[in-house]
């Protein structure tokens, strides 16, 4: 007799069955409903798993480009600019809309000493009124232009490098320990690399060999960028090589510009601004640079951009 009536539950019931030896035995067995899936017992060596999606580069700069002035500085400039546009409205009023001007200048006899405080009468009826009001809106335009958000350019380096993996690191702006800033520092399994961005086409030159910038009046001697890169990049590499690590960080050199005719040196690569991410891909990876290696090297970027 069957019981239950649940077709995912086991269904009791009564058979009877004969055994070797001619025993007749009854008792309970179990008929258990046909599986959704069909059972199996391979199971795939790899699990499925989500879609990844590559995280965004990290980028690394000094947070006092973004500090804001305390709160009751700018209570205090506030109240203080609009005192001076308010002062100079109402002088203005008061010295070109009422008698009283009029009334304060001297008689119609002039003396030596009635001219000159007639002069400084006029003087003042005329300049303070201005002077207030540009003192005043100078004032506020500051405050408010230090509570917007900076928007600095964004360089070649950082718009090419927008979409490389989490683990090559962006540092921009820092000051290494000599006092001396670089421009761009590129962080990565393959070490260190140094990237400048080239001045302007229009504004410098190359004669015999020299770099030249545009002046008021004249061309006047600019360093070979390149060099400049090359030295900057040899900076990082002793600078990271302190005497607290026992590994050395290669470092590269490279400049970004759309000048064609420039060519690149052994030290330092010249690149477009479409080519700086694939040049960072290509750098071998230094085997040295294990992965806590390279966070004690970001740990010290992080320490020079505060």
């Amino acid at each position: 007799m069957v019981r239950g009536s649940c077709p995912e539950q086991a269904v009791r019931a009564s058979v009877r069955h004969r055994n070797a030896g001619g025993r007749v035995w009854c008792g309970p067995v179990w008929r258990l409903a046909r599986p959704v899936a069909p059972v199996t017992p391979v199971r795939p060596l790899a699990e499925a798993r989500r879609r990844t999606t590559i995280p965004d580069m990290e980028l690394i700069s000094p947070s006092r480009r973004g500090a804001r002035p305390p709160f009751a500085n700018v209570i205090v400039g506030t109240v203080v600019g609009t005192l001076l546009v308010v002062s100079g409205l109402v002088i203005g009023y008061v010295v070109f809309a009422t008698p009283l001007l009029m009334s304060a200048l001297p008689g119609a006899r002039l003396e030596a000493g009635s001219m000159m405080t007639g002069v400084a009468i006029w003087a003042f009826a005329l300049v303070a009124p201005g002077a207030f009001m540009l003192a005043g809106l100078s004032r506020l335009a500051r405050i408010l232009a230090a509570q917007r958000p900076p928007r600095g350019r964004r360089s070649p380096v950082l718009l090419a490098l927008g979409a490389m993996p989490d683990d090559v690191v962006v540092a921009t702006g820092i000051v290494l320990a000599d006092g001396r800033g670089i421009a761009d520092l590129v962080v990565g399994p393959f070490g260190a690399a140094v990237i400048r961005e080239l001045p302007p086409a229009t504004m410098t030159r190359i004669r015999d060999g020299h770099w030249e910038v545009r002046g008021r009046r004249a061309w006047i001697p600019l360093e070979n960028p390149l060099d400049r890169a090359t030295r900057d990049a040899e900076r990082v590499r002793r600078w990271l090589a302190h005497d607290d690590v026992d590994f050395i960080v290669k470092t590269y050199a490279a400049v970004v510009g759309a000048d064609p005719s420039i060519a690149r040196t052994p030290a330092c690569a010249v690149l477009t601004p479409d080519q700086v991410a694939a040049w960072i891909a290509a750098l071998p990876p230094q085997r040295s640079l294990t992965p806590s290696r390279r966070e004690q090297v970001l740990e010290m970027v992080r320490e020079a951009a505060t």
